[in-house]
């Protein structure tokens, strides 16, 4: 069965944001398309996944001094009462990331990088060898989709004076990548100027924005239909989606 992890980032939880209309857009067509069976929604906003503490590090560092273990051998290895919370969180994670097909990630720019909520459900799903083999060392994620939804208040794309100031996308490609994810299956969808119809003084990019966001819906229906992505990087503020592999 074909299955869906569809992750939301977004701290606004209205119907404002621009990255849960383009996520729901794309669960609603890719539910159309495979069913609801195969569907998982995690709201990482909502219900917060907490931050990295001391015995999470500590049963780490333990796993790492043994070798690559994979999440079944890491309940013997775990000691105090506190290790063995810090795991209880951790593991759904992982086996949910693991089960999925295709992960959906809405993942708005703050501060030119991921939201606090997107970053603590990569550090927790990173534990030490979750999310590689044990006996070749390679990613786990070899063969899933990876769709990244990112609406920037801003313009960051190829060739905008603030092209150098995305951390975001090569963050997440650098992290997916070395999680065993293919260029090809790595994709990034960009809405760009979203803050223009709020903030007078970005008033003349407002069709650039309204164009943005409107190739961006178009490619989410593509893409969450089993379409290939229109690879290749679009020029400035107006960019709709990147292809890695482009």
């Amino acid at each position: 069965m074909t299955s869906l992890l569809h992750l939301d980032s977004s701290a606004n939880r209205s119907d404002e944001s621009v990255s849960r209309q383009l996520t729901a857009l794309y669960a609603r067509t890719w539910r159309t398309a495979h069913g609801p069976a195969g569907y998982r929604y995690r709201d990482l906003a909502a219900d917060p996944v907490p931050p990295l503490g001391t015995a999470y590090c500590s049963l780490g560092r333990r796993v790492e001094r043994t070798g690559l273990v994979p999440p079944d051998g890491v309940d013997a290895l775990t000691g105090s009462a506190a290790e063995k919370r810090e795991w209880s969180l951790t593991r759904p994670l992982i086996t949910e990331l693991l089960a999925a097909d295709t992960v959906l990630v809405g993942a708005p720019m703050y501060n030119f990088s991921v939201s606090a909520s997107l970053k603590a459900w990569i550090d927790r799903v990173g534990f030490p060898g979750a999310l590689s083999d044990p006996d070749t060392g390679e990613g786990l994620l070899r063969g899933t989709k990876v769709v990244v939804i990112s609406p920037r208040g801003g313009a960051y794309g190829p060739g905008t004076p603030r092209e150098g100031w995305d951390f975001q996308t090569p963050y997440l490609r650098a992290y997916f990548g070395e999680k065993g994810v293919a260029p090809e299956d790595l994709c990034f969808v960009n809405a760009e100027m979203t803050m223009a119809e709020l903030v007078p003084g970005l008033a003349r990019f407002r069709p650039l924005a309204a164009s943005s966001l409107a190739a961006a819906r178009a490619e989410v229906i593509v893409a969450a239909s089993g379409g290939e992505p229109v690879g290749g990087r679009s020029a400035g503020a107006g960019g709709r989606i990147e292809a890695t592999a482009g």
